[in-house]
C-alpha cells in the first residue's frame, strides 16, 4: 500500500458515525434516496427541483437515512449536473436527514474546489453531509474533454487514487511540510480551528466511494471506507464487486467492518399495470440515452405509443429485470430479496419516472409497506 493510501485511512469520522445507519420499521436494512432529480417532458428543471424538496422531506419524515444526488452532464433529463448546489437548497429545506452526493465525479474537479464545496456544505448542515466519490466522466467523452479543458481523460488507476489522496488532505488539512500545497487550505475547514481564536469543528464529510466495477470497490476495500455500487446499472456485476470490496477490506480509522449500500431502481404503485406504465417512461429514455439520443423523460402516453425495435426491446426486457416494480408489497418483497441475496448493509432507491408525483408517491408506497413512521 503506497503512503497516499495510508494518508486516506487515516482520516474522516470514527467508525460509524454518519455512515452505518438502522433499518426503520420492518425493513431488513436502512433505505434511502438516490434522486436523479429528472426532468420530464412537459415540464421543467424548477419543477424537478420542487420535486426534489418534496422528495428529501419526504424521505425525512418517514425515516430514511440518507438522500443523495448525482453528478450528471449534458442529459436533459437529469437536472443534477451541479450537486453541491442542489445539496445547499436541500440543506435549507430538510434538518436530520443526511445529504451526500452519489457521487462527484472526482476527475470532473480540482480537489480543492471540491474539499471547499463539501466544507461550505458541512458549515451549512453540520454533521449530515456525505461526500461520495466517483471516477467516471458522468457524461460522454466529448462533454468531459469540455469539463476539464483537456483531450485527456484522467480517471484511472494511476490518477484517482492520487487524486483521493490531494482531496482528503485538503479535507484534513494535512499536507506535510516542504509540500506545495502545505500553505493552501480548503476554507471552510480545519485550519480555521488553528488560526488565533479558532474553534475545531467536529465534524468532516465522510468519505464514500462508488463504483459499477471492481476498480472502487477494490480500492474503497483497501483503503477502509464505505463503498456504494450502482447495481440499478450494473447488476450483472453487484456480487462480484461486493465479494471484491469485502475480500479486500482493512479496518481503518472510519470503519472496523465492510458497509457497502447498492442502488437500486425501484418503483411502486397502487396496482401492477400503473407501476409498469411509469416505468416504462424511465426505459424509454434510457433506449434514448443507450442509442445517443438523450433527452426528456418521456411521457408515459409517449413510451405507451412508442414502437421498440428488437434490439430495444432485448434491452428493455434485460434493464426492466433489474427495475424492481409493482405494487407496494411486490416491491417489499423485491427489496427484501435483494437485500438477502447481496448481503448489502443498505438499500438506496432511486425512482425511474417521468413525473414528480410518481416518484414521490412510490417512496410513500414503500415506506408504508415497511411501516414506516410519518
Amino acid at each position: 500500500m503506497s503512503g497516499e493510501d495510508e494518508e486516506i485511512r487515516g482520516s474522516g469520522e470514527t467508525a460509524g458515525d454518519g455512515i452505518r445507519g438502522t433499518a426503520p420499521g420492518t425493513a431488513p436494512v436502512p433505505l434511502s434516496v438516490l434522486d436523479l432529480v429528472t426532468v420530464g417532458a412537459g415540464s421543467t428543471a424548477s419543477a424537478a427541483v420542487r420535486t426534489a424538496v418534496d422528495i428529501a422531506r419526504t424521505a425525512e419524515r418517514r425515516g430514511f437515512h440518507r438522500y443523495w444526488v448525482a453528478e450528471h452532464h449534458s442529459m436533459p433529463g437529469v437536472a443534477s449536473s451541479s450537486p453541491a448546489v442542489l445539496l445547499a437548497h436541500l440543506a435549507a429545506h430538510t434538518t436530520r436527514i443526511r445529504l451526500g452526493s452519489g457521487g462527484v465525479m472526482l476527475p470532473n474537479h480540482a480537489p480543492l474546489v471540491i474539499a471547499e464545496q463539501f466544507g461550505t456544505l458541512e458549515a451549512m448542515a453540520p454533521g449530515r453531509v456525505d461526500l461520495g466519490l466517483g471516477r467516471a466522466p458522468g457524461t460522454d467523452g466529448a462533454t468531459a474533454a469540455a469539463l476539464r479543458r483537456t483531450e485527456r481523460l484522467h480517471e484511472g488507476a494511476d490518477e484517482f487514487p492520487a487524486q483521493l489522496a490531494e482531496l482528503t488532505r485538503f479535507l484534513d488539512d494535512s499536507f506535510p511540510d516542504g509540500h506545495p500545497y502545505a500553505k493552501i487550505h480548503a476554507v471552510p475547514g480545519p485550519v480555521q480551528a488553528t488560526s488565533p481564536g479558532g474553534v475545531q469543528d467536529p465534524h468532516r464529510p465522510p468519505l464514500w466511494l462508488l463504483g459499477s466495477s471492481g476498480f472502487s470497490a477494490r480500492l474503497a476495500g483497501s483503503l477502509g471506507l464505505p463503498f456504494a455500487f450502482a447495481h440499478h446499472f450494473s447488476a450483472a456485476n453487484t456480487l462480484p464487486a461486493l465479494d471484491l470490496y469485502r475480500a479486500s477490506f482493512r479496518p481503518s480509522e472510519v470503519l472496523a467492518e465492510p458497509y457497502a449500500l447498492i442502488g437500486v431502481a425501484a418503483l411502486a404503485a397502487e396496482s401492477e399495470q400503473e407501476a409498469r406504465r411509469q416505468v416504462m417512461t424511465g426505459a424509454l429514455s434510457m433506449v434514448r440515452l443507450r442509442t445517443g439520443r438523450p433527452g426528456l423523460v418521456p411521457s408515459p402516453e409517449e413510451a405507451e405509443a412508442y414502437r421498440f425495435n428488437e434490439l430495444e426491446r432485448g434491452f428493455v426486457d434485460s434493464w426492466l429485470g433489474n427495475v424492481v416494480h409493482g405494487t407496494p408489497d411486490a416491491v417489499r418483497q423485491g427489496l427484501d430479496d435483494l437485500a438477502k441475496r447481496t448481503g448489502a448493509d443498505e438499500l438506496m432507491i432511486t425512482a425511474n419516472a417521468h413525473g414528480g408525483a410518481a416518484r414521490l408517491r412510490s417512496y410513500e408506497l414503500i415506506a408504508d409497506a415497511y411501516g414506516l413512521p410519518g
